[in-house]
C-alpha cells in the first residue's frame, strides 16, 4: 500500500537491448499499467515493456 491506501499490484517492466530488466513503476490496475507500457512502447525505442502482477512468476 502507499499513503493513499491504494494497493499497487501491477508492475511495468522494461527490458533493454542487453537483456537487463528494470521495474518502471507500480500501478493499482492492470489497465493502468498496460496504458503506461503501451505509451512507452510507442516511443519507438528497442526496449521491450510488459505488465506483471506482483507475486506472479517472472516472465522467462
Amino acid at each position: 500500500m502507499n499513503d493513499s491506501g491504494a494497493v499497487l499490484s501491477w508492475l511495468v517492466i522494461r527490458q533493454d537491448d542487453n537483456g537487463n530488466q528494470y521495474r518502471v513503476g507500480k500501478y493499482a490496475t492492470q489497465a493502468e499499467a498496460q496504458r503506461i507500457a503501451d505509451s512507452l512502447d510507442e516511443r519507438g525505442h528497442k526496449q521491450l515493456y510488459w505488465v506483471e502482477r506482483i507475486g506472479a512468476p517472472a516472465q522467462q
